[in-house]
Parts: structure tokens; sequence; C-alpha cells
């Protein structure tokens, strides 16, 4: 019975164990050849765009209505204890620690990580991966080293922006619509926002940038199944990438904050 019963175990961690150990082995052959030489900046340089500017439209749409709601959340809340003008440090500190990098990266990883695992998956299925090796080019500093630093560069700079709208949007909605001065809800929110921040908003999002290509490539890269095994690779990509951004948040936020 006790022999079963570990059988029964054995055989339900195997599965993600090898899941992690190979997600891993990706991750240390991905640092080790981003480092070496040589770098094929163009690549690079096409999968920020793909990344970064092709998102903008999504991330600006996410940013503004995120500040405005938050805004309109708090002078409700705070309107009850006469402390409206405190509405710009919420919607400051709350775009820059958490609601920028999170909401960004999940927007991101809905949108690039899901045609970057659905485009390495392809190649796999169509053997195109194995041509490249058959070509004596390396598929993962080909293919997954540029997506991988694509996302660590370009999801920072997606987050400074989301940041800035947010906070425009809050002000939008503070000033314009619910009438509460300018002036104090910008001293609100330059009193209370403090550049440590920002820039430990930015570490999460490096992270989750680098989480959610490493991931997606992942998912791609080792694609079985045909057309079928795609679909499956891109859902698992998303929904991995999804679930390992918002508990990393929570240990990212332990220690950053």
């Amino acid at each position: 019975m006790f022999i079963k019963f570990a059988e029964m175990i054995g055989r339900a961690v195997k599965g993600p164990l090898e899941e992690v150990g190979r997600l891993m082995l990706l991750l240390f052959s991905v640092l080790r050849l981003s480092l070496k030489r040589p770098y094929d900046v163009r690549i690079v340089m096409k999968q920020m765009v793909e990344i970064g500017i092709n998102s903008l439209p999504v991330v600006l749409i996410t940013a503004v209505f995120t500040g405005m709601v938050l805004a309109l959340q708090s002078y409700t809340g705070f309107k009850r204890f006469g402390a409206e003008g405190l509405v710009g440090s919420v919607v400051a500190l709350s775009m820059t620690r958490e609601l920028g990098p999170v909401l960004c990266a999940l927007i991101v990883t809905g949108r690039a990580g899901a045609a970057m695992a659905a485009e390495l998956g392809t190649m796999r299925v169509t053997e195109q991966i194995d041509a490249l090796e058959t070509l004596a080019t390396n598929p993962v500093k080909y293919l997954v080293v540029p997506r991988f630093l694509s996302g660590l560069i370009m999801l920072p700079a997606l987050v400074i922006v989301t940041d800035i709208i947010g906070i425009m949007g809050g002000y939008f909605v503070t000033v314009t619509l619910l009438g509460t001065s300018s002036t104090s809800y910008m001293n609100a929110t330059w009193d209370f926002l403090e550049a440590e921040d920002i820039y430990n908003g930015l570490i999460k999002a490096a992270f989750f940038g680098a989480a959610f290509a490493l991931i997606s490539c992942y998912r791609g890269f080792y694609t079985t199944g045909g057309a079928e095994g795609v679909g499956k690779a891109t859902i698992g990509a998303v929904v991995l990438s999804s679930m390992t951004i918002l508990i990393s948040d929570y240990f990212l936020s332990a220690w950053l904050f």
C-alpha cells in the first residue's frame, strides 16, 4: 500500500520536476550565450520593436484607464475622511510600485508572449529548428537569446510609460472631473513618491520581462504534437507566465519594499 502511494506521488511530481529542470537548463544556456560573441543586434532590435513598440497601444489604454479608475475609487473612499488631497500619492505609489509593472507585464505577456510561443512552436513542429541545428546554427542563441534580452530591456521601458500615463489619467479624473486642486494633487504626488519606489518598480519589471520571455520561448521551443501542440504551448506560455508574474510579485515586493 505504501509503495503504491509512493509511486503515485513520484509519478505526480516527475513531470513538473522535469519541466523545471529543462527550464533551468534553458536559462543557464541563455545567460551563457548572451555573453558570447557574435552579437546579432539586428535580430534583437527587431524583437524589441515587436515586444515594445507594437505593444504600446494596448499598454497606453490599460495605463490611462487604470490610473483613472484608481483615482476615482481612491477619491470616493478618501472623501469620507476628508483626505481627498492624498489621492495623488495613492495613484503615484500604486502605479510605480505595483500596478504599473504587474499590469504591463500581464498585458505584454498576453500579446508578445503568446506570439513568441506560437512562432517558436510552429518552427519546432515544421522542423525549422532542426534545420538550424543541421546548418550548425545554435537555435537557442539565434531564437531565444534575442527574445530574452528584448523582454529584459523593453518591459522596464514600457513600465516607465505606464507609470507616467497612469498618473496623468489619475490627474485628469481628480482635477478635471472631480474638481480637486491641481496643486494639491501634484504636491501629494511628489511629496510621497520617492526615487526608490520608481527604481524598485523597474527592477520588478525587468524580472517580469525576463520571466515571460524565457517561459514563452521555453514552451514554444519544446513544442510537440503538431498544430494542436502549438495551441497548447501558446496557452501554457500565457498561463504559466501570468502565474509566475503574480506569484513572484509578492516575493519581490517583500524583498524590495
